[in-house]
């Protein structure tokens, strides 16, 4: 029963909805703090500063289905502060997913209930945890919701009062403003306290206030431990439209935690001796401690089961030697994708002109997200619209930028995402821009990423189905393309697998086996042609993934070449193709590397002449043959 309807349409809960709030708040506290007491770790005073937003969340505001946590059509909420997990676990046993009993194995080695939520959890969609990260991918699926469904349903997300001091926070907002998205709704907790002292704003909620409308977002400063106040602040939120909302709470943390409630020095610390007396107390402020509520409906409007396979919509169509730059052959291929499924998306962090993702833009402008230069929050928007199988995501830059996105990657494993990371302009071989813009650490950082599978497509042909392959596999996927043209090496009807390599070119007497990718493939081709004009054969092996790699393929072709094998990239040594391959190799007997690869800090010039200045040429391979077939 609802009073009161005022001229926004807002109606007022009334006494018996409200108490029912409250109670469940301070049961959700209980929850808490039993589930942390039995674990002898946790959040619980975290927890205790969102009990009413969560109540009034959860039994008030979204519409969701017990039966179906990840039902594409229903309300989406992220906790990124991920810390108060506990709280978030009791909201759904309070709703009656499972039993309350399961939230006393919070925490254990054979529970689900991790101490940051997880998606091995049927109501989790993303891994949270590492602060600053939430609010991306709760834009991004807000974005999917009112550009790509066009569905009724909203995206909710809790963000910490301590984690806003994150960059990446700020990045979300602006995203969320600049696209208009009013289907979103972020919830502040400001308690105040961080981990180790007070936040640098403290209760300052006229600061956050003016910080978030200068962001373009309709701000709400609301008593987070009211309930009337926070039911009307959510209703203002849906049905404030063209642009989003953020609701700025003023809460305590440890709110009802006698002696404790304000305090610092109580941040993920159980309460230990003091959990009795606590319990006890909260159980003294509930007005009827049989309280049960449930649920809003979930939304009326359903939204469609998406296919999830995608081929390209033609074959790829270049000449044997014709040069073509694997960035180009990329935008090709995500515009063949998309034609052949709608759900085909792609990010861009104003890159578009140079990976030549740009082609999709054009074609299909709404299939394109641009996320300008804000490469942590394009990943995690990338993370955000491809939850729930509502995209197949696509997320391009220059290959170095994504070094600042690592923590967002790392997170997106967790998170069981599936997402395709495309980097151009990769090495030393892009020339005269410079080492800043120069990737030769991604190799490394995308293969040290669990579940992770890293393309090196050598020429056009085969970049063109890492994509098409990439597009089908689960987890994360990373491409790697580079700016110079370089030759068409492969027919158009070429076949390609996951950790299947390609060998280009051999004889019955080769000498060393060489393994390069795309710049580094064509110089091993030049080199084997001087080599031959002194009667020196070698094998060129292209690996096409570098993770994971095909180690039976690399020890065939290395027995009939000696035993011997070079590699040679456009990368540090640490962590790419070489070490790849010495990983392959390593129980073989009879089997020696020589790995070539750019050793030092690089610097503007030519490519052809960084190349060679740097060791990684075709001069640099025949001397390196020469070293080594006499081993």
């Amino acid at each position: 029963m609802v009073v009161d309807q005022d001229s926004t349409g807002y109606r007022k809960p009334d006494q018996k909805v409200v108490s029912s709030l409250e109670d469940v708040a301070n049961k959700l506290r209980i929850h808490s703090v039993n589930a942390t007491t039995a674990s002898k770790s946790g959040h619980p005073t975290s927890c205790s500063s969102m009990a009413e937003i969560t109540s009034v969340l959860f039994f008030h505001t979204m519409r969701y289905s017990i039966d179906s946590p990840r039902d594409a059509s229903s309300d989406r909420f992220i906790l990124s502060k991920g810390h108060a997990a506990p709280i978030l676990y009791a909201a759904w046993a309070e709703a009656g997913l499972f039993s309350p009993d399961e939230l006393l194995k919070l925490r254990k080695i054979d529970s689900d209930l991790e101490g940051h939520p997880t998606p091995r959890l049927n109501f989790v969609d993303v891994a949270t945890g590492s602060l600053g990260q939430g609010l991306s991918i709760a834009a991004g699926m807000a974005y999917v919701g009112k550009y790509i469904d066009k569905a009724d349903y909203r995206t909710y997300c809790l963000v910490g009062d301590g984690e806003s001091a994150e960059g990446s926070i700020w990045e979300a907002l602006s995203f969320a403003a600049h696209y208009h998205l009013d289907n979103l709704c972020v919830i502040f907790d400001v308690n105040r306290l961080g981990q180790s002292e007070a936040t640098a704003h403290g209760h300052d909620l006229e600061m956050y206030r003016r910080r978030l409308d200068g962001f373009g977002f309709n701000a709400l400063v609301v008593e987070g431990h009211d309930v009337d106040a926070l039911c009307k602040a959510f209703h203002e939120a849906e049905t404030t439209k063209g642009q989003p909302t953020a609701l700025i709470a003023k809460t305590y943390k440890g709110r009802n935690f006698p002696k404790i409630e304000n305090e610092e020095n109580w941040h993920g610390k159980p309460l230990g001796t003091n959990s009795d007396s606590t319990i006890q107390h909260l159980q003294g402020l509930l007005v009827n401690a049989d309280t049960k509520m449930s649920p809003p409906a979930p939304p009326a409007l359903k939204v469609s089961d998406i296919n999830m396979s995608v081929a390209l919509s033609a074959p790829p169509a270049y000449t044997l030697g014709e040069c073509v730059a694997t960035r180009l052959a990329y935008g090709t291929a995500l515009v063949k994708l998309s034609e052949n499924n709608p759900r085909v998306i792609g990010l861009d962090g104003d890159t578009k002109n140079s990976t030549f993702s740009d082609k999709l833009n054009k074609k299909f402008p709404e299939r394109f997200i641009e996320c300008f230069i804000a490469e942590q929050n394009m990943v995690g928007i990338g993370v955000g619209v491809a939850c729930r199988d509502r995209t197949i995501a696509f997320i391009s830059t220059f290959a170095a930028f994504f070094t600042r996105s690592f923590d967002q990657l790392r997170m997106a494993a967790i998170s069981q995402s599936n997402i395709t990371c495309v980097g151009s302009h990769a090495g030393i071989s892009i020339g005269e821009d410079g080492p800043s813009q120069m990737a030769l650490e991604d190799l490394s950082m995308f293969r040290s990423i669990p579940g992770s599978t890293v393309f090196y497509p050598s020429d056009a042909v085969s970049c063109e189905r890492a994509a098409e392959l990439a597009a089908n596999k689960k987890g994360i996927c990373f491409i790697r393309t580079s700016r110079p043209n370089i030759p068409v090496i492969y027919s158009n009807t070429e076949p390609f697998q996951i950790g299947k390599c390609k060998v280009v070119k051999q004889s019955a007497s080769d000498v060393a086996l060489v393994i390069g990718c795309c710049v580094t493939l064509v110089e091993a081709l030049a080199a084997a042609e001087e080599l031959e004009k002194s009667g020196v054969h070698i094998r060129v092996l292209d690996p096409f993934t570098i993770k994971p790699i095909d180690a039976e393929g690399i020890i065939s072709n290395a027995k009939q070449c000696g035993g011997r094998i070079i590699t040679v990239e456009d990368h540090y040594q640490f962590g790419g193709v070489g070490e790849a391959v010495c990983a392959a190799v390593s129980m073989e007997k009879g089997i020696i590397v020589k790995k070539l690869c750019v050793s030092a800090v690089p610097r503007s010039g030519p490519s052809a002449v960084l190349l060679d200045m740097f060791g990684i040429s075709r001069k640099q391979i025949v001397t390196a043959v020469q070293e080594i077939q006499n081993l």
